[in-house]
């Protein structure tokens, strides 16, 4: 349950470290009693900023119940929700945010017959600001004067800009969770567009990066369309896992009683090949079943001695391609259990109603972690499972995963793409020496817990106010 209390007001102390993002770290359901129920979120972002005491996170309503919270004046101290137009926020969100920025991040149209700059997209790109503005003018609000206000990934990159423009005395940093595209294919948004984008970002002090090719690519649009960066400082900032929480969550009960549950569903002596994703496009989940079912098809001596593990949580069903690759998924896991399944060995595991605990389980059970998106920002995945590996786990990663610029020398590394290499890749995971996967288990495990998220957010701040 929740408490009610005043919105924040002139009377209160200004906020002198503001943090923006689509998704807050809190949200609400409505009871059948009318009540409001909070919950906690979780990821880099909201650990990383338990590190700040004295903030203010400027979020939206993404939700009924969030919006009902924003009505009755209910809410978490520290936190502004906006409550920013349903249909506004679906433009924004679904329309430009998730359907265009996303896509061209992580080069995913099919460019014979997508995208398509219409009448229909200006009107959402409108959406698009007026969403940005909303986060701009709230940020203003609440900033004391010089407060460091750091504004998260692509669903407000209009913001710095828009910000800047309001309140020229802070401090203002942008951090982009995502890749950032080459600068041809940026370059096929709409030219006025491209250079909005651009020049959003660079309203920033700071604009930061998960790794040095997404801010090299950042840096040639720059180059290319504006005619370089301006004022504005570039970093990297490689999020890393936060050890201490994943070990002690990873052995409690619940996550112990999933790990029984999963024993049984693989059965005695079999190896296990993990993946845990969003049913996102970019990750890629179809090209890794078929790989799995090219070694099966190929390798006859692993048919009934592994078994594939693979947790799909739905991601943005409200958009149809999403719906329409969720339902591909569960096509070609069903189809290798029917080709290859046995009355006493399933193949694929394939779980789709997300749950943390029993990630967490097959994280610990894992022999070998297939993470091979066509492009991600990070992928702290690859980076958890080494973590929490109870034997050892041989990592099978994409050299499109941001995690691959600290990863890759000790993964066994694979073009997304190609199904047939990553099935070889699966095999080599598979045969790999106990001996050989433990050193390397031991150095993907300190290599992607460097950066923890604490001192990831601590890190952007400091070089944020240093100027």
């Amino acid at each position: 349950m929740v408490s009610e209390h005043a919105p924040q007001s002139a009377a209160q102390p200004a906020a002198q470290v503001l943090v923006a993002s689509n998704r807050g770290p809190v949200s609400y359901t409505v009871g059948e009693d009318g009540s409001l129920d909070a919950k906690r979120g979780g990821g880099g972002l909201v650990s990383g900023l338990s590190a700040v005491d004295d903030k203010m996170w400027v979020c939206a309503a993404l939700g009924d119940g969030d919006r009902e919270a924003v009505r009755r004046g209910v809410g978490e101290p520290g936190v502004r929700m906006l409550d920013i137009d349903a249909d506004v926020h679906a433009d924004a969100y679904n329309g430009i945010a998730n359907s265009v920025l996303w896509f061209i991040h992580h080069l995913l149209y099919q460019t014979p017959v997508e995208p398509v700059f219409d009448a229909e997209f200006r009107r959402q790109w409108a959406s698009f600001e007026t969403y940005n503005r909303a986060f701009a003018e709230a940020l203003a609000e609440e900033a004391g004067e010089g407060a460091a206000v750091l504004v998260q990934d692509y669903h407000l990159v209009l913001v710095p800009g828009m910000l800047r423009e309001l309140r020229p005395d802070l401090r203002i940093g942008h951090f982009s969770h995502t890749p950032w595209a080459p600068v041809d294919y940026f370059r096929m948004l709409p030219d006025d567009i491209a250079e909005q984008v651009l020049r959003g970002v660079l309203g920033a002090d700071r604009a930061a990066f998960l790794t040095r090719r997404w801010a090299d690519g950042f840096i040639s649009c720059c180059t290319e369309i504006l005619g370089g960066t301006g004022r504005t400082r570039i970093g990297v900032h490689g999020l890393g896992a936060d050890a201490d929480f994943l070990l002690r969550r990873a052995h409690e009960p619940d996550v112990d009683e999933r790990m029984a549950a999963l024993r049984e569903q693989v059965g005695p002596g079999r190896k296990t090949i993990v993946r845990v994703d969003r049913t996102e496009l970019s990750k890629n989940i179809v090209r890794g079943m078929l790989a799995y079912r090219a070694l099966l098809d190929e390798r006859p001596e692993w048919r009934g001695r592994v078994v594939h593990v693979a947790f799909a949580y739905p991601s943005r069903q409200d958009l149809a391609v999403y719906r329409e690759y969720t339902a591909e998924v569960r096509r070609v896991a069903d189809d290798i259990n029917t080709k290859h399944g046995t009355a006493d060995w399933t193949p694929v595991v394939l779980h789709v109603k997300d749950d943390f605990a029993r990630s967490l389980a097959a994280y610990r059970l894992a022999d070998v972690a297939l993470v091979n998106p066509i492009r991600d920002g990070m992928n702290l995945v690859a980076k958890e499972v080494p973590v929490v590996s109870d034997h050892g786990c041989a990592l099978v990663l994409s050299r499109e995963a941001g995690a691959y610029e600290e990863l890759g020398d000790d993964a066994i590394v694979v073009n997304p793409y190609d199904v047939s290499a990553t099935a070889d890749a699966l095999h080599e995971a598979l045969t790999m020496a106990d001996d050989v996967r433990a050193e390397r288990t031991e150095r993907l495990a300190e290599a992607a817990t460097a950066l923890p998220p604490q001192q990831w957010f601590l890190d952007q701040l400091e070089a944020l106010r240093q100027g």
